[in-house]
């Protein structure tokens, strides 16, 4: 269960620990492939659950603030 403090933006950046992760496993998934800047979303959404549960919508509702893209 996700904790009212994972919400919260830290005040540093304004990132919650959510978007955190993200933009940590991304950077290791990238590393992984050999730097290639594209990763699928559904990989990044798997090691992100590794870290902090979280459901497809809050996950993508995260990362669509990041990219500043919107879906579909």
């Amino acid at each position: 269960m996700p904790s009212p403090e994972d919400d919260l933006p830290d005040v540093r950046d304004g990132l919650t620990r959510l978007e955190r992760v993200i933009l940590y496993e991304l950077h290791q998934a990238q590393q992984a492939s050999g730097g290639d800047r594209r990763v699928p979303t559904a990989m990044i959404y798997g090691r992100v659950c590794e870290h902090l549960p979280v459901s497809v919508p809050r996950f993508q509702r995260a990362l669509q603030r990041l990219t500043g893209r919107g879906w579909g």
